[in-house]
């Protein structure tokens, strides 16, 4: 019997040398906020166009309780690339708010009228108190947002954002910090399709143990050299649908597009 229950000891020990590490141990960064089921952005939540308080700034202007920003349509599946380029702002808490408030920053493809899958990639944004912290990471919706390690994000430096889509269930995020020169680069493939019938560029509220984070004060975040690859050619965001976040009956966001720019701004 002695020998048995050693045997049992020893088996239950290997199995926990043996077992993986949880998602939520692969970064010391994000322990205690990105585990698995943690941080996940998800498809565009969309909100009526009524009832608005504040901040509607353009007529024909879609809402939404999550997505700001410029997003493109192509029922005929053409969206191969997306890229564009932002300075990191450093966020704030909301008017009279105290706690941990948080953003994201991110290019992608799909999310709008393909929900099934995005590949996005981004910069997540946090103030909690007087701390600010931020992270990159990459998504391949349904599956959710896991860290880069190795590229130091700091408030002022010049990110430049890329997904690419070689295939429908395969693909690419690269995050450059123009600023420092490091990059970092994550091949990917998944069981969920792409449309790739969207193009974006977003500021998400995005979520966190199946609800949607305290959303920051973000400032501005301008995306600059922003295009979208197709199979004849590349587009601007200019003539994209824009987005605004709408929580509570109050619009939050102001939304701008010019030939290769998108403009994001909290209000």
């Amino acid at each position: 019997m002695l020998a048995s229950a050693l045997l049992s000891i020893a088996l239950l020990a290997t199995s926990a040398f043996a077992a993986p590490p949880s998602r939520g141990a692969r970064m010391e960064s994000r322990l205690s906020r990105r585990r698995e089921g943690a941080h996940l952005s998800r498809p565009i939540q969309r909100e009526e166009s009524s009832n608005l308080i504040g901040g509607g700034n353009v007529t024909n202007v879609e809402y939404s309780s999550n997505w700001a920003g410029a997003v493109w349509e192509s029922a005929s599946g053409t969206y191969k690339s997306v890229t564009g380029t932002f300075v990191v702002p450093t966020p704030k808490a909301p008017s009279g708010g105290s706690g941990t408030y948080s953003a994201s920053a991110w290019v992608g493809i799909d999310g709008d009228t393909c929900d099934t899958a995005i590949l996005q990639t981004g910069i997540d944004f946090t103030i909690s108190g007087s701390s600010v912290s931020y992270d990159a990471w990459y998504e391949w919706y349904p599956d959710y947002a896991y860290d880069f390690s190795g590229i130091p994000i700091s408030a002022g430096n010049t990110i430049k954002l890329t997904v690419t889509a070689t295939s429908t269930k395969a693909g690419s995020a690269v995050i450059e910090n123009v600023t420092t020169g490091k990059t970092v680069t994550k091949s990917l493939t998944s069981s969920a399709a792409l449309c790739e019938e969207n193009a974006e560029w977003i500021v998400e509220d995005y979520d966190e143990n199946n609800s949607e984070v305290p959303f920051a004060n973000f400032g501005t975040v301008t995306f600059t050299s922003a295009s979208a690859t197709t199979g004849s050619g590349s587009v601007g965001p200019s003539g994209a649908t824009i987005i605004d976040i709408r929580q509570n009956n109050q619009v939050l966001t102001s939304v701008s597009t010019s030939s290769s720019g998108v403009t994001i701004s909290y209000v």
